[in-house]
C-alpha cells in the first residue's frame, strides 16, 4: 500500500452545513482561532510498525511514527485535541506480556486528552483494566457503562468539558453492548445503559453547560445489516451532537460521513480503521469558515 494522504477540503459551504447545529457564539469567542481534532480507534496493542514483508500494510503504523506526526501537528497548531475511541487492548504479544500497562504509558506520553472503552478493553476484567489505568494520565469517558458498585466505580467519567482557544468542547463516550463480546466475568456488575438515550441526555446537558462543540467518542460500530445500534443509527436518533468519532468495526473512511440527526441538523461521523495505521484530523477554522479533514497515513 503506497503512502497516501486523503484530504477533504471545503470552505463556507461545509462549515455552513455544520454550523447549522453549532453554537455560533463560538465564532465570536474564538475569532481567529482554529481547533484541530486528532483521533484514533482500535489500536489493539500495535506498538511497532507492521513488518516490511506485510502483504497489505508494509512498514505502516507504529506508536513512534504516530508520536512524531502528532508532535509535528502540535508544533504547527495552537489548539489541538487528541482523542481515542476504544479497543486499546488486545492484538499483539505486548498486551499478553504487559497487560495494558504499556499501552496506557504510551498514550500518556502522546498526551491523549481522553478515550472511551472498547469491548477488548475488558479482556483482562475490571481489575486488570484498573491496574493498567493507574498508568494513564488521561480520562476514560464511559457514559452508558454504569460502574457503580464495581471495581471501576469512580474510575471513569460520564462526560468532560475542555476549553481550547475560547471554545468549550463537550466530550462523552458510548460503548457497545458487551453481551457476547466479552466474558460476563470480565464486566460483571456493570450496568449497560441504552446508548441513544444516554447520548441524548448527555449532549443536552453539555449544551446546557454552554458547550460550543459536542463530540461523542463511540465504540458502537459504524453500521450493521441488522437493527443493532451503530454510529449511523445514533446520529439519526440524536440531538445536539456535532461529531461522532467511532470505533469497533475497524471502518476506514476516506472522508467523514455527513448525515442528519432527528432535528434535521448535520452530524459528522468518522472512523480511522484499526491498528494505528491512520490518524484522523479534523480542523475547524471559525474565522475563515473553513472545515478540513485529513486521513493521515502513519
Amino acid at each position: 500500500m503506497n503512502r497516501r494522504r486523503f484530504i477533504e477540503t471545503t470552505g463556507l459551504v461545509t462549515l455552513g452545513v455544520l454550523s447549522g447545529s453549532l453554537d455560533l457564539r463560538a465564532q465570536t469567542i474564538a475569532r481567529g482561532k482554529k481547533l484541530t481534532i486528532l483521533h484514533t480507534n482500535d489500536t489493539h496493542s500495535n506498538i511497532d510498525p507492521f513488518p516490511m514483508s506485510h502483504s497489505k500494510y508494509p512498514g505502516m503504523g507504529g506508536v513512534a511514527k504516530r508520536a512524531a506526526l502528532i508532535e509535528k501537528i502540535r508544533s504547527e497548531e495552537e489548539h489541538v485535541l487528541l482523542l481515542d475511541s476504544g479497543d486499546i487492548f488486545q492484538g499483539t504479544p505486548y498486551f499478553n506480556k504487559y497487560h495494558g500497562v504499556l499501552e496506557m504509558k504510551l498514550m500518556s506520553a502522546l498526551q491523549y486528552d481522553a478515550s472511551t472503552m472498547g469491548n477488548h478493553d475488558f479482556d483482562i476484567g475490571l481489575d486488570g483494566f484498573k491496574k493498567a489505568q493507574q498508568h494513564a494520565n488521561f480520562p476514560f469517558l464511559c457514559s452508558n457503562y454504569d460502574f457503580n458498585n464495581t471495581l471501576l466505580e469512580g474510575a471513569t467519567l460520564p462526560h468532560l468539558i475542555l476549553k481550547k482557544g475560547g471554545l468549550r468542547i463537550g466530550l462523552f463516550g458510548v460503548g457497545v453492548n458487551l453481551d457476547g463480546l466479552a466474558g460476563k466475568a470480565n464486566y460483571g456488575g456493570m450496568n449497560y445503559l441504552d446508548p441513544v438515550q444516554v447520548a441524548n441526555d448527555t449532549a443536552k446537558h453539555l449544551k446546557e453547560q454552554r458547550c460550543d462543540l459536542i463530540v461523542c467518542l463511540s465504540h458502537l460500530g459504524f453500521e450493521y445489516a441488522s437493527n443493532q445500534v451503530s454510529d449511523k443509527v445514533l446520529a439519526a436518533q440524536s440531538s445536539n451532537i456535532h461529531l461522532i468519532l467511532g470505533g469497533h468495526t475497524h471502518t476506514f473512511l476516506e472522508k467523514p460521513l455527513f448525515t442528519e440527526n432527528r432535528d434535521k441538523q448535520p452530524v459528522l461521523i468518522n472512523q480511522t480503521g484499526w491498528a494505528g495505521l491512520f490518524l484522523g484530523r479534523i480542523d475547524i477554522d471559525f474565522q475563515r469558515s473553513l472545515f478540513r479533514h485529513e486521513m493521515l497515513v502513519v
